[in-house]
């Protein structure tokens, strides 16, 4: 039995199920957009596949934020600091803390952005922004 899912019936508990990737890509992006309420999980996620150059511009949550860095380099910016991660690294931005990066390598970044909710909730700095 498949139980390759978009989303379980509101009210309805579903059955474990996988969520099909292509479902979760943000348009024009490799990066998909996992948000768990629907599916009943606390957590959410974004997992990054960014080119280089490619920026997230400064943003911000009513939670924390944990960044696993799977592939590439990459510049955090996060409050006033400036941290440098590369594959295997693990960096936490504190809730309501204003933060961003950069693929600053030469290849593809590859991350998991965890989100300690059960729904993405982002304000962007400029008031701009997507995802």
């Amino acid at each position: 039995m498949d139980h390759r899912t978009t989303a379980p019936t509101a009210g309805v508990p579903a059955p474990p199920h996988a969520v099909p990737a292509e479902g979760l890509r943000l348009p024009g992006s490799r990066t998909r957009r996992f948000d768990g309420e629907p599916f009943g999980s606390a957590v959410s996620y974004f997992a990054v596949d960014n080119d280089p150059g490619d920026t997230v511009a400064l943003h911000r949550h009513p939670y924390t934020e944990t960044w696993v860095v799977l592939a590439g380099h990459v510049r955090f910016t996060v409050g006033t600091a400036v941290v440098a991660g590369r594959a295997g690294d693990t960096v936490v931005a504190p809730a309501r803390e204003w933060h961003g990066f950069t693929n600053d390598g030469d290849g593809p970044l590859r991350m998991m952005c965890i989100h300690a909710s059960p729904r993405i909730i982002q304000e962007w700095k400029d008031g701009g922004g997507s995802a």
